[in-house]
């Protein structure tokens, strides 16, 4: 067996720890948490994560899964009444994981949605009032943002600037870090805030396509009425 000379080990050393490094400055320090892609069959009735956690959701019976969307497929979440009695079938969700909580580290959110709707919440872990504050993405006069608040009341949102609700499949992702929250909409940055977000950790579901505490009269649903093609989230 032919045995390498002391300088290539090195060399390969260097060369297998520049690319770590590398994939290490691509991602930010960040590492999967959870990722749904939304390519169940139809009628499915469980969001099977492919992440490392295997942080399977519940899917809701008014959820149509397994649409072909040409291409990729995806989850469509039908228009249904802003009337009582609410409707927790047209969510997809998953109980209290504290994995899912940014707590005080980093943490990011990455949605693909196609909408024509002017509002509506996307994705969140708990929701106004909950103790430990809450995170959520979620769509106002078509503009999408997204919000972390503390248990404390520190709050910083981050906003597409512009609306998305045109029918066009869009990419968001937010990041939150102790000191700010930034956006990128189809790989181009729109906004950072530059606040502190303080503990941002809850005992609350996560919730995909609005939201499960709520009545529909004292506390609306903001169910997201359209198409997401994949929900990931990351932390660091």
């Amino acid at each position: 067996m032919r045995l390498l000379s002391p300088s290539v080990v090195i060399g390969a050393v260097a060369l297998g720890l520049a690319v770590a490094g590398s994939a290490g400055a691509a991602t930010g320090g960040m590492h999967p948490v959870a990722f749904w892609r939304f390519n169940e069959a139809a009628g499915a009735s469980v969001a099977i994560d492919s992440g490392p956690n295997r942080l399977n959701a519940d899917v809701g019976g008014g959820v149509r899964t397994g649409q072909d969307f040409n291409p990729g497929t995806g989850y469509v979440f039908p228009a249904i009444s802003e009337s009582p009695p609410p409707h927790p079938d047209h969510l997809v969700t998953l109980a209290d994981n504290n994995l899912l909580d940014p707590g005080t580290g980093n943490f990011a959110v990455k949605v693909r949605i196609r909408t024509t709707q002017d509002g509506g919440n996307i994705v969140q872990k708990g929701q106004s009032g909950s103790p430990g504050g809450y995170w959520k993405v979620e769509a106002h006069l078509g503009v999408v943002t997204c919000l972390f608040r503390s248990g404390d009341g520190r709050q910083s949102t981050a906003s597409s600037l512009r609306r998305l609700d045109d029918g066009r499949w869009h990419t968001i992702y937010c990041k939150r870090t102790p000191s700010e929250v930034r956006m990128r909409v189809d790989g181009v940055h729109t906004d950072t805030r530059f606040n502190s977000t303080g503990n941002v950790s809850n005992d609350k579901h996560l919730m995909i396509g609005g939201k499960l505490y709520c009545d529909q009269s004292s506390v609306g649903c903001d169910y997201f009425f359209g198409d997401i093609g994949f929900v990931k989230i990351s932390a660091g």
